[in-house]
């Protein structure tokens, strides 16, 4: 019994001894007061101050170089030697330059070192009148019922756009898709050129294509486009001619006004004949 209970100590023993000998876990790069990110909040022209906090649980000193991302930054040394076991805090400056536009703003601070790096989020609200603006540009669609169209942020927020579409034909709407979230973000100042497709287009038709626009706290924004669907092969000119004079047609039945009567009757005599007036008329 003895003999099972040394050897259940020396593997005990053996166990902990490996815990103890285990290297300790990376460096690590993190904002200072331990929290999730670093947030700046200024005016256009500002200068604002952070620090970071740079740990280094080996038993060897660790050299970490520091760079910014998204803004000037400025660190009090480039380069930091921490020590071994020991946490290193490093003040680093973000300048807010003048022609930052008020609203979010997206940055990073990047600390490398033993072929790792840490990338520390730098949340960046530089002060004054926010304003939301969206525009819908360059919009076109193709034979293939491709529909292509560019979305402008015009304004100084950042953008989370919807877009309805809606596409009326000679005789009717011949597409209606609601109003749907679109999987872009875009940043003051960003375009992006997205293309929508039209599984089953018209094979002949003419069509009037269009486009809405909107964001939270943007106005909202419209664009249009044309485009003719004709049927190919040898039919397709004939098709044309034919598309043209029904359009034709119901354009010519939506310009009558209402209540409009036929022609005026010739004017009749007390007698019940044409009057001479009409019968002169008549002769002529």
């Amino acid at each position: 019994m003895r003999g099972v209970w040394a050897g259940a100590g020396a593997a005990v023993a053996t166990l902990l001894g490996a815990v103890a000998a285990a290297p300790p876990p990376g460096w690590t790069a993190a904002p200072a007061e331990r929290r999730p990110y670093v947030y700046l909040e200024g005016a256009a022209g500002s200068v604002l101050q952070d620090t970071l906090s740079l740990t280094n649980p080996g038993a060897e000193p660790l050299t970490v170089r520091l760079s910014g991302q998204g803004a000037p930054f400025a660190f009090a040394a480039r380069a930091v030697t921490v020590p071994a076991r020991t946490r290193a805090d490093v003040p680093f400056t973000v300048t807010v330059t003048a022609g930052t536009s008020p609203g979010e703003h997206r940055g990073a601070v990047l600390a490398a070192a033993g072929g790792r790096e840490e990338r520390v989020p730098v949340h960046l609200r530089v002060s004054g009148q926010s304003l939301a603006a969206l525009t819908v540009e360059e919009v076109r669609i193709d034979g293939a019922g491709t529909l292509r169209y560019t979305l402008v942020n015009r304004g100084n927020t950042v953008l989370a756009p919807h877009l309805s579409v809606r596409a009326e034909g000679v005789f009717g709407t011949v597409l209606d898709r609601p109003s749907r979230a679109l999987p872009v973000t875009l940043r003051p100042g960003e375009r992006v050129t997205r293309t929508e497709r039209w599984p089953d287009p018209p094979a002949l038709d003419s069509i009037t294509v269009d486009l809405r626009a909107t964001a939270p706290g943007a106005p909202p924004a419209t664009a249009r486009a044309e485009a003719v669907f004709l049927a190919r092969g040898p039919v397709a000119a004939g098709a044309g001619a034919l598309l043209a004079a029904a359009a034709g047609t119901y354009a010519v039945r939506r310009r009558i006004r209402p209540g409009a009567g036929p022609e005026e009757p010739a004017r009749r005599s007390p007698s019940g004949s044409p009057s001479a007036e009409a019968t002169a008329g008549a002769k002529r």
